[in-house]
């Protein structure tokens, strides 16, 4: 049963240094028609491949609260109207900390948006600048306790590190304000240099000053032991959240569960099936107006393949691949399977065995991507 749904935004106000997701300027975009196309596939898709009741959902982007008010409401209404909903459905909605007015936070909340997703990445108005973001620490700290004070008490905020000349000084201060807002969840991920990204570019022409994998390492770690002294339980690689806080939604990936994903560029999972849906804004929505769905590209998943998965996203939990777990979907025991790969990295001192569970080591976590790719294409 499909008990999560993710929803595209594709707008932002302003595009940053480092991002790669699907997006587009907002200027003269269509938005009223792609909202009117969104809401047809979600209609289709529920008749299609039915649910009964929806545990998530996440509208992310792009930025969601590029949208107006009156353009929430038309969204968020059809929502109500079209999605079966849980009664405790974890609701959450991606806003950049300058760009989400009272007007459009009452219409969230109307709607029973109930978990606000805040993209910070620092607390340090030098490196903002130098990262792209139109924000300041001054707007963020405003946003978030305005939200507070309007009755979202489930707020997350994303942070990045390794950033162009970040200091180890300036990540502590950072983690220092974090921890003084009343913020339940956090999401601290390093930088990665994607292509056809600005960050991309200088690097190519050796403009780009990063810190060295070394000092990467440090702040992972100085994250990993602020938010543990702090009362935010690590409960996966990146993610770290009060108690009762973890993400619902984002365990739906990490558990290799089926998902709806809706809009320009989004992907699902269901039966068995990846589904990948048109980019460009103009194509998906003519895919909507011509009675079709918007998949571009189709795959089923081999129970190789989803094996495969289930290791590397499970071993980014803290708690790990439950054993028992792993026996029950796939009818083999994680060791039918994958015995040699969990046998070296084993010796390697990146993973160890509990009668429950397979997990990283604290040295696994640092080098997680050489533990994930030890279980590519070794179970077929």
């Amino acid at each position: 049963m499909i008990q999560a749904a993710y929803i595209h935004i594709p707008f932002c106000t302003h595009i940053c240094h480092y991002c790669d997701f699907n997006k587009v300027f907002l200027h003269q975009q269509p938005v009223d028609a792609y909202i009117e196309a969104l809401i047809i596939e979600m209609e289709r898709t529920f008749e299609r491949f039915p649910t009964s009741q929806l545990q998530t959902v996440f509208i992310g982007g792009g930025t969601p609260t590029s949208l107006t008010a009156k353009q929430l409401d038309r969204l968020l209404s059809a929502i109500h109207r079209t999605v079966p909903l849980a009664s405790n459905v974890e609701f959450t909605v991606e806003a950049n900390p300058d760009g989400v007015s009272d007007e459009q936070l009452y219409v969230l909340k109307q709607w029973g948006v109930n978990r606000l997703s805040f993209g910070v990445q620092t607390f340090d108005n030098e490196l903002l600048r130098h990262i792209g973001r139109t924000h300041t620490k001054e707007t963020a700290i405003e946003t978030i306790e305005r939200a507070n004070e309007l009755g979202f008490h489930n707020i997350n905020i994303d942070l990045m590190y390794g950033l162009p000349t970040q200091t180890i000084d300036q990540l502590k201060e950072t983690l220092h304000i974090t921890f003084s807002l009343p913020i339940q969840h956090v999401s601290a991920y390093s930088l990665i240099i994607e292509p056809k990204t600005v960050f991309y570019n200088l690097m190519k022409k050796q403009a780009l000053r990063l810190p060295s994998q070394e000092e990467e390492a440090q702040m992972y770690e100085i994250i990993m032991e602020q938010m543990e002294q702090r009362g935010y339980k690590q409960y996966e690689l990146s993610n770290y959240a009060q108690n009762g806080f973890n993400s619902r939604h984002n365990m739906t990936y990490w558990n290799n569960e089926y998902y709806y994903g809706f809009g320009a560029g989004a992907h699902s999972y269901m039966n068995g099936v990846r589904y990948v849906n048109a980019g460009p804004i103009k194509k998906y929505i003519q895919l909507i107006e011509r009675g079709q769905f918007p998949y571009i590209n189709t795959h089923v998943v081999s129970k190789e393949e989803q094996m495969e998965e289930h290791m590397f996203l499970g071993l980014r939990k803290s708690e790990g691949v439950n054993k028992d777990e792993f026996f029950r979907r796939y009818g083999k025991t994680v060791h039918d399977v994958f015995d040699e790969a969990i046998a070296l990295q084993k010796r390697n001192g990146l993973l160890e065995e509990t009668e429950e569970a397979i997990v990283l080591t604290h040295r696994g976590k640092l080098l997680g991507n050489e533990v994930f790719q030890s279980f590519l294409g070794v179970s077929s």
